[in-house]
């Protein structure tokens, strides 16, 4: 791995570090976890007093693919996906865990895309 990968993961780490210190999900008011690869994104639904996942979705998903051509939009889908499985539930708000990764592009569309259609952060 060349040292400008592993900088760039050891900062990804110790932003991620940052966050968790400060943020912490519960049964009422879950965390939102959000994971992004290089193909694809994914999200989840975390108590962690129970340290429970309570539902996740992602891009895989054949729901999240559909009409969307970059990777934004395929983002901005898994983000009204999670939110319309969030309010089956009858949960309305989250924190929001942006995992160290920026948050513009496919990060920030997720979260506007959840906001939107109805989740709290």
């Amino acid at each position: 791995m060349s040292t400008i990968a592993r900088k760039k993961l050891e900062r990804r780490a110790r932003i991620k570090k940052s966050i968790r210190s400060k943020i912490s999900g519960t049964a009422q008011r879950p965390r939102l976890s959000v994971f992004r690869s290089n193909k694809e994104i994914y999200v989840q639904l975390i108590d962690d007093v129970n340290s429970n996942t309570l539902m996740a979705s992602s891009s895989m998903d054949s729901a999240a693919k559909e009409g969307a051509k970059t990777k934004i939009e395929v983002a901005a889908n898994v983000g009204k996906l999670i939110a319309a499985k969030a309010k089956e539930a009858n949960i309305a708000t989250v924190v929001f865990d942006r995992n160290g990764y920026l948050y513009h592009g496919r990060v920030k569309a997720l979260a506007d895309a959840a906001r939107e259609n109805g989740l709290n952060f």
